[in-house]
């Protein structure tokens, strides 16, 4: 009986108390890939900040300051850290990201949110990208509304970090805004 206990007690410890590695890349066009640690602490704030979000407006302004923790944590174990918003104040740095850079992790990180179940009124979807000129593309994490009635279509945004420095919180925006150029100018 007392080893069907502590295997139990082992089980759910390891639910209880579970850091979590991501991977994350740089260097344009993910050249780059290593694996982050985000600490148990670390994602129980993460937890308790998205906790606080009362609807999906609320969880996405709340998503944007979390992602600038997650990419500064992310920054402390790797060169991302010199990442600058864009692609011309850090050109030629280690660490800097262009935007394949930054839709693969941010999605890599809304996933990591989405499999604990800290997100309650998105789903992450797969990247996205926008076009212009035929020549210009521009990729972003995207993350999908839970329609609060069935009926309901829901509304798509994205999630898009290369816009500001490491650390800093992401833009987040409809993504049909994004597709015809919002954004913050860079």
């Amino acid at each position: 009986m007392r080893c069907v206990f502590l295997l139990v007690f082992c089980v759910l410890c390891r639910f209880v108390v579970a850091d979590d590695s991501v991977r994350i890349c740089y260097g344009y066009g993910c050249l780059v890939e290593t694996d982050v640690n985000v600490t148990e602490i670390q994602l129980k704030s993460v937890a308790q900040n998205l906790s606080a979000a009362v609807d999906a407006a609320g969880e996405r302004e709340i998503l944007s300051s979390v992602m600038g923790l997650l990419y500064g944590w992310a920054g402390e174990q790797s060169p991302i850290h010199n990442d600058r918003g864009g692609n011309y104040a850090d050109e030629g740095i280690s660490g800097a990201m262009d935007c394949i850079d930054h839709s693969t992790t941010s999605t890599r990180f809304l996933n990591l949110l989405e499999q604990r179940g800290l997100l309650s009124w998105h789903r992450v979807l797969s990247t996205d990208v926008r076009r212009t000129l035929y020549v210009f593309e521009h990729y972003s994490a995207v993350i999908e509304e839970r329609p609060a009635v069935a009926d309901s279509v829901p509304r798509r945004f994205v999630v898009d970090s290369w816009f500001v420095d490491n650390g800093k919180p992401a833009v987040i925006l409809p993504l049909e805004e994004w597709k015809n150029g919002a954004g913050p100018d860079v």
